[in-house]
């Protein structure tokens, strides 16, 4: 059957439109230009110490990779300037469970969602949470942290990246299953780093934080006393922490993780693509040790179907305890 001629003036224009989108011709060339990497967070915390070295690391399979600090409201802003770029492949978010899950879930008007706007590609690390204090604090324990809050009502606080996120879920947990209430205060910030400053000047007294190579410094240092991670196990580069499975509270155990998302719309080569060459990078054991000696543990096998039900299914497990405990952001 032959088309008529408004059926081929829209059958042209559709082709036309098409072959405009940048996502048709850029799959094929891909990468031609430099990539952006967007890290939620300020410069200086844990993001900048997984999403530096693999930059660094890919560039010789990719091309230049320029990193960009985008801190603020526990990584949502970062995100949502990520989710709002074109999908072409040269704007990737380095984001985590706070990013893709807890905002999402704990945001009364969300900025995007984790799951509609965001394509998963590849999990580069898993991470735990540390439970850090003041070394002026007498505590060396959660049981002790406890007594201690309970003992000096509203003098007790703990910084986080941000509300919403996943070491603020943690720490309402502790509150929730320990009775604190209002005797342990959250304090958020725009980013682990000045939260972390803040711990080591005094101005606050806890802090809980991803495990990173200057968190542990600043342990062994003496800045800061690590009293508890919320992995199943010890961490081997600071054995002598011990776990909340240990100290009694097993459900504080938190196993974080951070890796590569791309806008939602992105094409199939270029996800891929980007995954095959994450792979190879990942396989490097300088880059892998660079990331073990932080207490971070690389995953070197992932990719975009595997790490995109991950997400999913974290959605799933954490929704009804979001709910429960009543976290909620502005």
């Amino acid at each position: 059957m032959s088309l008529s001629r408004r059926e081929l003036l829209n059958t042209a224009t559709q082709i036309a439109t098409l072959a405009a989108w940048p996502g048709a011709a850029a799959a094929d060339d891909y990468p031609s230009r430099p990539i952006r990497l967007v890290i939620p967070y300020t410069a200086g915390a844990a993001g900048d110490q997984i999403g530096r070295p693999w930059a660094d690391r890919i560039a010789p399979l990719l091309g230049p990779v320029y990193v960009e600090n985008i801190g603020g409201a526990g990584g949502a802003i970062g995100s949502a300037a990520v989710a709002q770029s074109a999908p072409d492949g040269y704007s990737l978010l380095l984001g985590n469970g706070s990013t893709q899950v807890m905002i999402p879930l704990s945001s009364a008007q969300p900025a995007y969602d984790g799951i509609r706007d965001f394509r998963a590609i590849y999990r580069l690390i898993t991470s735990t949470l540390a439970f850090s204090v003041h070394p002026a604090l007498p505590v060396k324990d959660l049981r002790e942290l406890i007594i201690f809050a309970r003992a000096n009502p509203g003098k007790l606080s703990y910084g986080t990246p941000g509300v919403g996120t996943g070491n603020h879920l943690v720490g309402e947990m502790l509150r929730m299953q320990s009775g604190l209430a209002a005797d342990f205060i959250h304090v958020p910030y725009r980013g682990m780093g000045p939260a972390t400053n803040d711990l080591v000047s005094g101005q606050i007294s806890s802090v809980i934080a991803v495990v990173s190579s200057q968190i542990l410094q600043l342990h062994f240092a003496g800045k800061l006393r690590l009293i508890a991670v919320t992995s199943d196990r010890r961490l081997n580069g600071a054995p002598d922490i011990p776990t909340v499975i240990e100290q009694g509270m097993p459900d504080l155990r938190y196993a974080g993780w951070f890796g590569l998302f791309a806008p939602k719309a992105t094409p199939d080569t270029i996800v891929e693509r980007i995954a095959a060459a994450t792979r190879t990078a990942m396989a490097d054991p300088k880059l892998q040790e660079s990331y073990r000696s932080q207490g971070l543990e690389p995953d070197v096998d992932s990719g975009p179907d595997r790490f995109q039900r991950l997400v999913e299914d974290e959605l799933a497990r954490l929704a009804p305890i979001v709910k429960a405990i009543g976290l909620k952001r502005d």
